[in-house]
């Protein structure tokens, strides 16, 4: 079965697309928790950080680029921005579908 974020790459979803090219897809998030909050995701279906293969070492690379690319459009590369990637339930996540959220805007209190 299709995932929700595989949905949004299709077109069966509406979702506010900030960028897009054959392997990533980046839109905002609909519950956001600061001014810029864009989710960035491989259109691969890839569940989990513990499911990337070798053969992903690309995409996930080619992911990581396309945030910093939105980070400097955003103007979030000087002050600084968060990216988050929740892994299975007790980490959060709630679609299985792995992705990356960019998080920034305004300062961001210490997680960690």
């Amino acid at each position: 079965m299709a995932t929700l974020f595989t949905k949004i790459i299709n077109r069966e979803i509406p979702a506010d697309i900030v960028y897009e090219d054959d392997d990533v897809i980046a839109f905002r998030d609909i519950a956001p928790v600061a001014p810029v909050h864009v989710l960035v995701v491989p259109k691969k279906e890839i569940p989990t950080i513990n499911d990337i293969a070798d053969e992903d070492a690309l995409l996930i690379g080619k992911v990581y680029r396309v945030i910093g690319k939105l980070a400097k459009e955003f103007e979030l590369d000087k002050d600084g921005y968060r990216v988050v990637s929740n892994c299975n339930e007790h980490g959060g996540q709630t679609v299985f579908h792995i992705h990356f959220h960019l998080i920034g805007g305004k300062q961001l209190g210490t997680m960690v």
